[in-house]
């Protein structure tokens, strides 16, 4: 941890909880802190990233912003894995409905995540590397939709380098099975398996490529809560 505080963080060491959920927007990490924190403080500011660390429950737990994209949340991750000591990071975000039976507001657990970006290229793998939750934590969240009485899937997500694109190629992913779009769960997956770490991402439909039905940036911001209680749930 010598190398905190980071470039892009300025909490010191033992500012961050072990365990921290990550949103891409940071006023919807704002907003979710002055919700569910018992007493949060914040801890990061910098470029507009807003962190806080407070508890829940009596538990030690962090939230931060990761932006969006694969290369923005690659850097956040890696610095809380490598430079703040944290075991866990669990994101909760929107993602796209792929598949008829999801609905505006139903949770997707990313099991694993596909991916058009060369984030992997770095790692020097002599093959394909699959991203892929931890378990523990995926069980988990599992468990919890069911006692919240939460609509969830389980399965693979899309993490896409594009939000626009010239040749979309969703019909592709869907053949595959793919439940959902988004933009960082393989980055992150990667993160933590180089580092030995967990990982979740957790995600709410906000749009349906199907059906081009569409949730507004504030209803993104403040009522996406199922997925925030059944990430702390996890802690």
């Amino acid at each position: 941890m010598a190398n905190a505080p980071t470039p892009h963080n300025e909490a010191r060491p033992g500012d961050i909880a072990p365990t921290v959920l990550m949103a891409g927007d940071p006023l919807r990490v704002q907003y979710m802190a002055e919700k569910y924190l018992e007493n949060p403080v914040r801890f990061n500011s910098v470029r507009g990233m807003l962190g806080y660390t407070g508890t829940w429950q009596g538990k030690p737990v962090s939230m931060m912003g990761h932006g969006m994209g694969m290369p923005s949340i690659g850097i956040y991750s890696y610095e809380l894995y490598h430079f703040y000591d944290v075991q866990s990071i669990i994101r909760i975000g929107s993602a796209g409905a792929y598949r008829e039976d999801l609905r505006l507001g139903d949770l997707v657990l990313a099991q694993g995540a596909c991916t058009d970006s060369n984030y992997a290229s770095q790692f020097d793998l002599p093959g394909t590397f699959a991203p892929i939750a931890d378990f523990g934590l995926l069980r988990k969240a599992a468990d919890a939709c069911e006692r919240l009485g939460v609509r969830y899937q389980v399965g693979n997500v899309m993490s896409s380098d594009l939000f626009y694109s010239d040749h979309p190629q969703a019909d592709k992913w869907m053949k595959m099975g793919v439940c959902a779009v988004e933009m960082e769960a393989a980055a992150l997956y990667m993160n933590a398996a180089r580092c030995g770490r967990r990982a979740l991402t957790i995600c709410t439909v906000s749009d349906h490529i199907l059906t081009g039905e569409a949730t507004t940036a504030e209803e993104r911001r403040t009522r996406f809560t199922s997925m925030v209680e059944v990430a702390l749930s996890l802690i």
